[in-house]
């Protein structure tokens, strides 16, 4: 009964994240309430995804640091970079132009760790990327908006190492530690977890769209392009770029997620501290944008797109982490 809940879970997610996000715009409150919480439900999420994973799994990535450095390399120059070219390309105002680069400046996002986990792809170089990406953050992402925009600001290097932590690593090791402990015993919440995480993003999107709800309803067109535009190019240049470095697809999957999906609460902080709403506006909206554009990749994927791992693959491997 729990494994076609899961199941169920898993083939809706892209449906419920709508639902949410369509019920957080007629009724905010069902949703914003959650916003004090995000962190600890961030939380969550990654030790539902730490459920999914061993040991082995980050052992073996030991012989692939160049994926993991790729990865790194990658996140930092193809998201600032289409950035600016996107807002060159749209004329956008300085304002919103800053906003764009800001938020491709930004680290990878705990989403992508789910989208990759619905896409097949290998969660713990997924994971370790985050990681990696995030604990670079406080000096790459104001060098890059420094580089790129002229703009100097601050990112308070302890509070994000602490926030990493709490958020990604802690919750993860625990599962990791969790299961090793109790092994056969958690097979029955094996297959709970992640599906409760894919329900905790679904209502974290909702969340956020309930919280701008009348930037949503008064879509502003032309920043609603450049987002669009700047994620699918994020997920499209990352997934080149790694496959100039491997063929595998897990690999591959994993890297261009990571590459297309930011951190953009982190976005949408520093443009309200450092510079103006409509700084704030870019990362508002690929937050929504960003989930459901990946979610909807990662099911094309496990279908047959762009030479993804089969689904016999996907059951494969995650029948050898059980």
């Amino acid at each position: 009964m729990l494994t076609r809940i899961a199941r169920f879970v898993e083939g809706a997610f892209l449906s419920l994240a709508l639902g949410f996000s369509a019920l957080a715009l007629v009724w905010p409150g069902l949703f914003t309430w959650l916003a004090p919480y995000i962190s600890p439900a961030l939380g969550v999420i990654m030790f539902g995804m730490g459920l999914t994973l061993r040991v082995g799994d980050f052992a073996g990535l030991l012989p692939k640091w160049r994926l993991v450095l790729l990865g790194t390399v990658l996140q930092f120059t193809i998201m600032p970079g289409v950035a600016m070219a996107v807002a060159w390309l749209l004329r956008l105002d300085p304002q919103t132009a800053v906003g764009v680069v800001l938020v491709g400046a930004c680290p990878g996002g705990t989403a992508s760790n789910v989208v990759t986990y619905l896409a097949g792809g290998n969660l713990a170089l997924s994971v370790v990327l985050t990681l990696a990406t995030t604990l670079l953050a406080p000096i790459l992402t104001p060098a890059i908006v420094s580089a790129y925009c002229g703009t100097r600001l601050t990112v308070d290097a302890w509070a994000m190492a602490a926030s990493v932590f709490w958020i990604v690593a802690f919750p993860v090791m625990d599962g990791l530690l969790l299961r090793r402990l109790l092994r056969q015993r958690l097979e029955p919440v094996l297959a709970v977890f992640p599906s409760l995480s894919m329900v905790v993003v679904a209502m974290v999107i909702a969340c956020v769209v309930g919280l701008n709800r009348e930037t949503v309803l008064a879509f502003p067109g032309l920043v609603l392009a450049a987002v669009v535009v700047h994620n699918l190019a994020g997920f499209g240049l990352g997934w080149l770029g790694a496959r100039a470095l491997t063929r595998d697809r897990a690999d591959v999957a994993a890297i261009a997620i990571e590459v297309g999906m930011q951190n953009s609460g982190l976005g949408v902080a520093l443009a309200k501290l450092y510079f103006t709403p409509a700084a704030a506006l870019p990362a508002a909206l690929f937050s929504l944008e960003q989930n459901l554009a990946g979610v909807t990749l990662a099911k094309w994927w496990r279908r047959g797109g762009a030479d993804q791992p089969s689904s016999g693959q996907v059951q494969a491997s995650r029948a050898s982490r059980t």
